[in-house]
């Protein structure tokens, strides 16, 4: 294992060579607003800005670049639903090579859409990655393509290392990096490059969602454990298991695997929005709900989080944003039992708009048989300037004679 880990770090220094004019170098800021909610001096390493949208681009551009170029005119596939088929494709159009990319039948449209637009054929096969993943194998032989595997390769580990050297380089007082952890390709080349560099001294820290824990798993039992991922925000992460490369190296050089709920990733998510004005998928929001969450647990002062990509549905963003306007007190919603009769909700909405509530939305419902008759159930959704607000409004209401339900 030493010798391949070594063969590993030294592909590292090669692989920043070859992306130096194909990939972004990738920003690293100091965050005022999660320091001083965490009480730690944070880093924000932005792979959401990088090309395609993720960190994937730069082990799948190295490892692709890196084949015989006999090899790699007869093009690559790979399988996947998310950022590594975009990273492949990406690639293969800048090397000018045919790629194809089997993505499960229920991967979102705007998904297969943006695969398209870097110029790659895309098969939809089975209802999930696993069978795409099966696809993908039999059409390499069949074509003769080469199969580029998302996480468990050396070159697609020393690729997605050159984030390590880059933080290295660029925050020379880090204590402690956190990374998202998938199928561990990204966590390994970071923490191998870390390791080495700073002589051990830097911490590294891995973040799963905990319906996908099968790190820490793994980990007790001394190999690669398969666990069965359930729906989660974080989705780029969701793999069944590490693969047997990616475990040795995490064993050997992850200091801590913490394990995150899923409203702690959709606060990231909302926080790094709309504190920082950045746009971050849930896989890429882990480090932060692991700081904001956890953050007594992670060692050292000056701690980096990988903000490993940005990659988010909009109607899933959309609803992360309502449910972190709801938490901190900015929309709130009111049902109420009214008199059925003219004038009853006029009445209700003077009094919220006196106190300067919008409107979102109202729902009136004569026909529910827990209200008495005569009277209508009225849900209203609005925008309020505090959560004192909400308190005053149903005071004043209760006042009015109005019932408050919730």
């Amino acid at each position: 294992m030493g010798e391949r880990v070594n063969d590993i770090f030294n592909l590292v220094f090669k692989a920043s060579e070859v992306l130096k004019t194909v990939i972004h170098r990738t920003p690293v800021f100091h965050s005022v607003f999660f320091s001083s909610l965490t009480g730690k001096s944070v880093y924000l390493k932005l792979e959401n800005l990088q090309k395609t949208g993720s960190f994937k681009v730069r082990g799948a551009y190295f490892k692709i670049y890196t084949l015989p170029k006999e090899v790699r005119s007869r093009g690559v596939i790979a399988a996947s639903s998310g950022n590594h088929a975009q990273g492949v494709a990406y690639s293969a159009r800048e090397l000018s090579i045919p790629s194809l990319i089997v993505m499960p039948e229920t991967a979102p449209t705007y998904k297969v859409n943006a695969v398209k637009s870097y110029g790659s054929e895309v098969l939809l096969h089975g209802q999930i990655y696993d069978d795409a993943f099966k696809k993908a194998l039999e059409l390499s032989e069949e074509r003769g393509m080469t199969l580029i595997h998302p996480f468990n390769d050396p070159y697609i580990i020393a690729g997605q290392g050159t984030i390590g050297l880059e933080i290295f380089e660029d925050v020379n007082t880090v204590d402690t990096v956190v990374v998202p952890i998938g199928g561990g390709g990204l966590i390994s080349g970071i923490a191998l490059a870390i390791k080495k560099l700073s002589g051990g001294r830097i911490k590294v820290v891995g973040v799963e969602p905990s319906v996908a824990a099968k790190t820490k798993l793994s980990l007790s039992m001394g190999r690669p454990a398969a666990v069965s991922p359930q729906p989660s925000l974080a989705d780029g992460v969701l793999t069944k298991s590490l693969g047997d490369l990616t475990f040795e190296i995490i064993r050997d050089y992850v200091d801590l695997v913490l394990e995150v709920e899923e409203d702690q990733i959709a606060r990231a998510i909302y926080l790094l929005l709309e504190r920082t004005k950045l746009l971050a998928e849930g896989a890429g929001a882990l480090p932060i709900a692991a700081l904001l969450s956890r953050g007594e647990e992670i060692p050292g002062k000056n701690v980096v989080a990988v903000i490993s990509g940005g990659n988010t549905d909009l109607t899933t963003l959309y609803r992360i944003l309502m449910r972190g306007l709801m938490r901190e007190g900015r929309i709130a919603r009111i049902t109420l039992s009214l008199k059925d009769v003219p004038g009853s909700l006029e009445k209700v909405l003077k009094i919220l708009a006196d106190l300067r509530c919008n409107i979102l939305d109202i729902q009136h419902d004569r026909f529910d048989l827990d209200i008495k008759p005569g009277y209508a159930k009225v849900k209203i959704l609005m925008e309020v300037p505090s959560e004192q607000v909400i308190k005053t409004a149903i005071t004043k209401l209760r006042d009015l004679g109005v019932e408050v339900l919730e």
